[in-house]
């Protein structure tokens, strides 16, 4: 069982911006894999490689799809369900957290995230000394 205490966090900064580009954009999972690892898995049905766009600025995970112009004239639709039309959906990574990776697979884009803390920022322990002489931080 993973403790997604740390996650907590990070998880509810993404949400805090996630979708208000383009609402109605492509759903999402925020998966956990272990205490310092997770990824966002997109759904982007029918989109190539080619058509994906994944970037990090200021903190912020930009994910846009932007389909190529289909044949005029070539396909006809008597249904169309499954949507193709461009967007871009944000998420405001948390401190310390840094894209390691990204992947497309069966309709899935798996944007892999890791929580790295810098060893001068993480807690550490200080002993306590009985007497004159104080003791030293561990």
């Amino acid at each position: 069982m993973i403790d997604l205490r740390p996650f907590y966090r990070t998880i509810n900064q993404f949400d805090r911006l996630a979708g208000t580009v383009a609402a109605g954009g492509p759903a999402y999972d925020i998966v956990a894999s272990d205490e310092s690892h997770f990824a966002v898995s997109l759904a982007v049905p029918g989109f190539a490689r080619e058509e994906l766009e994944a970037s990090v600025e200021d903190g912020v995970l930009s994910v846009r799809g932007t389909p190529k112009e289909e044949d005029a004239g070539q396909t006809t639709f008597l249904h169309r369900g499954i949507p193709r039309g461009s967007f871009e959906r944000r998420f405001r990574l948390a401190e310390h957290v840094e894209v390691t990776g990204a992947s497309l697979e069966n309709g899935v884009l798996r944007v892999e995230l890791a929580r790295e803390v810098p060893e001068s920022k993480k807690p550490r322990v200080i002993g306590i000394a009985s007497g004159a002489e104080p003791a030293k931080a561990a």
